[in-house]
């Protein structure tokens, strides 16, 4: 199995998943900015720079499936109190293979710094850039291990016309040939099912742990 984060989710887009074995693997940070634990099938991945042997002996004495134990909130809150960080909501991590050509969807090329979703992601993900589209916007960088992220916004005078799922599908075009990542909050009904229309699969759950000192700002769905 690769030993760097970058690897085993290069791996995860091709349909290459860890042992479901119900292990743990401690990978290094791939970044100062990015510390979280993956949870793929019956195996988990955590990217952290603190004592391998901390992390397992921490684990060990989570209550509950020792299966869960890494999204357990115990663990989640040791792990935080041990790096000083705080984190979002545990996500549904969903991939889609590139495709060829130009998006089907009529998108213009932005630069809009305020815009509430870039202000996010800039402090997420680098080589961020932003597309309008008539009625939403999607947002497209480089995050976790240097992976290509899309967020999508849709007003909401223009919801419930497919607009977000053709957002998503867009970004299958434009990230240069890689594959493309979205984090969804698995309350998020709505937003699951058009990355899901728009040819994402689900791979993994993952909780990212921020600096603190960066804490990231909430804002509306996609």
């Amino acid at each position: 199995m690769t030993d760097t984060l970058r690897g085993i989710l290069d791996a995860a887009a091709r349909g290459v998943f860890p042992p479901a074995d119900g292990g743990t693997t401690i990978v290094g940070q791939p970044s100062a900015r990015d510390a979280g634990v993956l949870a793929f099938t019956a195996h988990s991945v955590v990217f952290t720079d603190e004592d391998p042997d901390w992390v397992r002996h921490t684990l060990a004495g989570t209550d509950g499936d020792r299966l869960a134990a890494t999204m357990n909130a115990r663990f989640l809150t040791a792990l935080m109190d041990r790096t000083g960080r705080g984190s979002d909501t545990i996500d549904v991590v969903l991939t889609g293979a590139a495709l060829p050509g130009e998006p089907a969807l009529a998108l213009a090329e932005i630069d809009d710094p305020g815009h509430p979703r870039v202000v996010s992601a800039r402090r997420r993900r680098d080589d961020v850039r932003v597309w309008a589209a008539d009625g939403g916007v999607l947002v497209l960088g480089r995050g976790v291990a240097g992976r290509w992220e899309v967020a999508v916004e849709v007003d909401e005078g223009a919801r419930h016309r497919g607009l977000g799922r053709r957002l998503a599908a867009a970004a299958r075009h434009l990230a240069g040939g890689a594959p493309v990542w979205a984090q969804v909050s698995a309350g998020n009904a709505r937003s699951l099912r058009a990355f899901q229309a728009a040819g994402y699969r689900p791979v993994a759950s993952e909780v990212l742990l921020y600096d603190t000192h960066r804490k990231m700002p909430v804002w509306p769905s996609e």
